[in-house]
């Protein structure tokens, strides 16, 4: 079984009983706005079971994440639907709500609600930090998509947003999407009374997640790295800085607007860094084992660009079982704050696992 990186590791647990290849759950959020004559083709779900502990636990049976992850993903999408009204220049307004609302597992967002409320924070509180960083992470798809980049014309089930939009329109987009990131953390915290230091906290990781410390420098070391003969090395800081890093910074916002002592933020990170890192490793697997139907983005994307991926290097089967490896290790992450406050985020970390999209 493959080893996690020794900079990531404190619990590297093996979790035999994770079977990676089989999917207990999938949720698809549908967007709630439309672009005339853009037909969008959204991913159907394979199945509605819910996810359940490999492990047995009575637990499940006093938390739904099904129901959790409805609720919050409400929430989210009301706050950004706010977040985002539709201004002069209207073109410009309608491309980023285009992409910001186009549904999606909303994944980010949640980790920072969770982890805010896992340290005695409330979703009042999270709800700034939590929409930045979904627009940020929309940003980072809308530019990724583009000619210069990944050159993909599918995302979300619907044309990406050069495609619907012109390639000039997508990047203003981004880069508005970016700056109203940032402005919608300093004015949502000031509003629902976060304390102004956490708030600067907030602001400082996410700009560094986003980055030379973050998704740039994964996205420009991944540009390079394709047709290479990229090692394991590589391509681990690629999808630590490209994906794990805002999906960590997701979880610290929320834990430091939460009010979480230095220790438990650091626990955090560790937590969202493992999913994270997962989350590329199941992304890599779908791509090759899943159609773009039910991924709603092209897939077979990484072998046609002959990118350096996991299965790649090492394997379907091993991709996999390294994937469980970062679930085991995640969740160590999480004993020290006790099994009822741990719930949604043990949860996620399976849903990331067990994902078919």
């Amino acid at each position: 079984m493959a080893k996690v990186a020794p900079f990531l590791v404190h619990h590297a647990t093996p979790l035999p009983s994770l079977k990676l290849h089989t999917s207990p759950r999938n949720t698809s959020l549908h967007a709630r706005h439309s672009t005339p004559g853009i037909r969008c083709a959204v991913a159907t779900p394979t199945s509605n079971t819910p996810i359940t502990n490999p492990a047995g636990s009575q637990d499940e049976d006093l938390f739904s994440f099904d129901r959790y992850m409805a609720s919050k993903a409400v929430t989210v999408n009301d706050a950004l639907d706010r977040a985002l009204p539709l201004v002069q220049p209207e073109r410009l307004s309608e491309s980023m709500r285009y992409s910001l609302l186009a549904g999606g597992k909303r994944v980010r967002p949640m980790l920072a609600i969770a982890a805010c409320e896992m340290v005695g924070g409330d979703e009042a509180a999270a709800a700034p930090v939590a929409c930045a960083v979904e627009m940020v992470h929309t940003m980072s798809l809308i530019h990724d998509d583009l000619p210069c980049m990944d050159d993909d014309d599918l995302r979300r089930g619907c044309p990406t947003n050069h495609v619907a939009f012109g390639v000039s329109t997508a990047l203003l987009a981004g880069d508005a999407l970016l700056a109203l990131s940032f402005e919608h953390v300093a004015r949502g915290c000031a509003e629902h009374g976060v304390p102004a230091d956490r708030a600067l906290r907030a602001v400082a990781e996410l700009a560094n997640a986003v980055g030379t410390g973050g998704l740039v420098a994964g996205q420009v070391v991944d540009l390079a790295s394709e047709g290479a003969d990229v090692g394991l090395a590589t391509l681990e800081y690629i999808h630590i800085h490209k994906t794990a890093r805002l999906l960590e910074a997701a979880a610290v916002c929320g834990a430091i607007v939460g009010g979480a002592a230095e220790e438990d933020i650091e626990s955090i990170r560790r937590y969202a860094r493992y999913v994270g890192l997962l989350f590329q490793v199941v992304d890599d697997v779908l791509d090759v084992t899943q159609t773009s139907e039910q991924l709603g983005k092209t897939a077979g994307k990484d072998l046609a660009t002959d990118k350096a991926t996991y299965p790649k290097l090492m394997g379907v089967d091993g991709a996999r079982a390294y994937a469980a490896e970062l679930v085991a290790s995640a969740e160590a992450e999480l004993d020290r704050f006790g099994r009822a406050r741990t719930e949604p985020l043990r949860h996620l970390a399976r849903f990331i696992a067990y994902r078919q999209n």
